[in-house]
């Protein structure tokens, strides 16, 4: 008899300054399980069955509580209030100047100092409704935080269907015209452990960012005849070290991809207060030793792939491991890096008193354990 889907919350631990942290766990009574806790709504263990049916943990995190208030290089955060990075930290809007936190050698990243991920939400277990799993998350952030204008009020909803999937639908609504690019910074090994470089990787994306040697974009180019050229799915590891200078700056894969959705409208490129967008095909992850594959689909124009380039062995895994670089990747579902002082770029800017949002799907399935290549989704 396949168990019932279920959302269960207890104590996970004290933060240094005595406040309770919980953990919620989503569970689809068919595999497929999450743990997220209050603090920065971070997932620190997403269980998903392999081909022989063996259940395992397909996301970097930690064993306790202090790694992930100290020293957590983002595993599983929510990312806000505006991702990736922003030149200098700096931004113009409705002819203000605006100064950031610098976070990030002279850069401000996922929202300075004190971004989402380092801030506790409160997180509400939701009713199952048609076996679907869900929490809702809350988070306000007043005007002035971190520097960005504007009270901007949060939700974000985590929910694992029936069919093997999770999703992620964001929700926001300032009362001042301010900035907003929210996304999730999970680290990702379907293996469960070890190198993701024999992962298979295919990104729906024609186009990339290329960056300076802030990691700051540059502007778009083709991804034809580079390494970034995923379109057709390809093992991470085979180009990852070609003498390519974006890959010698970044360290491996650390950019932004242009998703092929056609040419954003004049309401979604002016601003995020667009209507909800369509989910369209973004990326597809395999690993053929275990089985396991992952589809994403987003309603965002961009994706970051992230190698794992700065995992330097000086943090223990949940499991006791040393994370080396490339033992997990991000696929960072987002609006481009340092778009408020790229004119070009879809814009982030949310009007005063309109909805923000966005949503971001997870699939979970099985692949062969050795394919030939294939067009990206």
């Amino acid at each position: 008899m396949m168990a019932k889907a279920s959302v269960t919350s207890q104590v996970y631990g004290q933060l240094a300054d005595g406040r309770t942290v919980h953990r919620h766990v989503l569970d689809n009574g068919r595999g497929l399980s999450l743990s997220a806790i209050d603090l920065g709504g971070i997932v620190t263990e997403l269980r998903v069955p392999d081909r022989s049916g063996t259940i395992g943990n397909v996301v970097l995190g930690f064993a306790a509580l202090a790694d992930y208030e100290a020293r957590n290089p983002h595993f599983g955060t929510i990312v806000g209030r505006c991702a990736n990075r922003i030149d200098r930290g700096r931004f113009s809007l409705d002819g203000e100047d605006f100064q950031l936190p610098i976070n990030d050698g002279a850069h401000s990243l996922h929202g300075g100092l004190l971004g989402f991920g380092k801030r506790c939400w409160n997180i509400e277990p939701l009713p199952v409704v048609d076996d679907c799993a869900a929490v809702d998350l809350f988070l306000v952030s007043e005007d002035g935080d971190q520097g960005y204008p504007g009270r901007l009020e949060v939700r974000v909803r985590y929910t694992l269907t029936p069919e093997g999937e999770w999703r992620i639908d964001y929700h926001a609504r300032s009362d001042r015209r301010t900035i907003v690019n929210l996304t999730h910074h999970d680290y990702w090994n379907l293996a469960g452990g070890g190198s993701i470089l024999g992962h298979r990787l295919s990104i729906a994306a024609s186009r990339y960012c290329p960056v300076d040697e802030g990691l700051i974009p540059t502007g778009i180019e083709d991804v034809a005849g580079t390494p970034f050229d995923f379109r057709l799915s390809t093992p991470i590891g085979v180009r990852i070290r070609a003498p390519d200078a974006q890959l010698i700056r970044a360290r491996g894969y650390d950019h932004n991809w242009v998703l092929d959705r056609g040419e954003p409208s004049a309401a979604s490129a002016s601003s995020t207060s667009s209507a909800p967008g369509e989910l369209r095909p973004a990326a597809r992850l395999e690993d053929p030793a275990s089985g396991r594959s992952l589809d994403v689909e987003t309603t965002e124009p961009g994706l970051q792939f992230y190698s794992g380039n700065f995992l330097d062995a000086t943090l223990l895994g949940s499991g006791g491991e040393t994370y080396r670089q490339g033992d997990g990747l991000c696929l960072e579902t987002q609006h481009f890096p340092d778009s408020p002082n790229h004119p070009g770029f879809p814009s982030v800017v949310l009007e005063a008193g309109t909805p923000y949002t966005s949503s971001t799907l997870h699939r979970f399935g099985l692949c062969s354990p050795e394919r030939s290549p294939s067009r990206s989704p």
